[in-house]
């Protein structure tokens, strides 16, 4: 497996996302803690103002640094300062901050706001990994397999599966397409089914995407047609343009759902304004009469506005 493959999948802002926020607030007790209740609540510049005043009263306050540092680097409240935020989250991580070490290996990796240094990267994993960051130790498993040396396959396995029992989706992932592959472990269709359905439940659409077709084949798992279904649909609903087409081919055969053409018309046209063509699905559904023509152009207009919205169709 190469490791590129996964970390294609891991945007910085996703993964600190509510990280820096809820550890603030279990840090700061039953203490009111201005800063980070506006975070919470979207009010950014305020966010902004609370955390640069406790960084004026005080000098060491890491948690307020990393704040800064996330608001900075997504330009909420502010304007976005990718190399600011590097800055930040480099006080915040000298002061122990572990996610502040995440955020800075990551970009250090990915070279955004700092030069692209992938030994600062690993030592800044190492850091936060050594500190609990579960994300950290699932990316730092993702470098060791790619370094391919004599111990490279075990300890990648080893962090990576630190990052999935600790319930990092992408982990999660990671570690059942390596016991479905045979890399790095010995095949495990059972163990690759289990952690692709925690990753399919935590939301990760190319997980859900792969345990659908799990459950469709029988695949590690009880075979399952429409609980299948359920999981395109669920991904589909979302705007995944191959949970899209593999649905509407469900409506045209009828298995996991009931056949409905119109159905497999609109997600069909859905997945190809996304950009996924699918010949023969073109021809199963260029017949349709005009009562279901219309039902179909109904729900693609219902859909796309729910995307536009950012809320799930039905």
């Amino acid at each position: 497996m190469n490791a590129k493959r996964f970390l294609r999948h891991l945007p910085v802002a996703a993964l600190m996302a509510g990280l820096l926020v809820s550890e603030a607030f279990a840090a700061a007790g039953e203490t009111p803690d201005l800063a980070f209740g506006a975070y919470q609540r979207g009010r950014y510049r305020d966010a902004f103002s609370e955390a640069t005043k406790r960084v004026e009263q005080d000098h060491d306050d890491a948690a307020a640094m990393a704040l800064l540092g996330e608001l900075t680097g997504d330009g909420l409240g502010v304007a976005p300062d990718l190399k600011k935020a590097a800055e930040w989250f480099e006080l915040a991580a000298a002061r122990g901050d572990r996610n502040a070490a995440y955020a800075l290996a990551m970009m250090a990796l990915e070279g955004r706001g700092v030069p692209k240094d992938k030994e600062r990267a690993k030592s800044l994993l190492e850091q936060a990994a050594n500190a609990g960051q579960p994300s950290a130790a699932y990316n730092l498993g993702l470098l060791a397999l790619d370094e391919k040396t004599p111990d490279g396959d075990a300890r990648g396995l080893k962090l990576i599966r630190e990052g999935a029992e600790a319930g990092v989706a992408e982990a999660e992932y990671a570690l059942a397409e390596l016991m479905r592959t045979g890399k790095a472990t010995l095949t495990d269709p059972e163990g690759a089914a289990h952690y692709m359905a925690l990753a399919a439940r935590d939301l990760y659409e190319p997980a859900e995407i792969e345990y659908a077709i799990m459950l469709f084949n029988g695949e590690g798992v009880t075979k399952d047609e429409a609980a299948a279904a359920r999981l395109f649909a669920r991904a589909a609903s979302r705007g995944n343009p191959v949970a899209q087409n593999r649905l509407a081919r469900l409506y045209v055969v009828g298995r996991g759902v009931k056949s409905d053409l119109a159905e497999a018309a609109a997600w069909n046209m859905l997945a190809q304004h996304a950009g996924r063509d699918d010949p023969w699905l073109d021809k199963e559904t260029e017949n349709l009469t005009s009562e279901e023509r219309e039902k179909a152009m109904g729900l693609v207009r219902q859909r796309l506005t729910a995307f536009q919205l950012g809320i799930s169709s039905p």
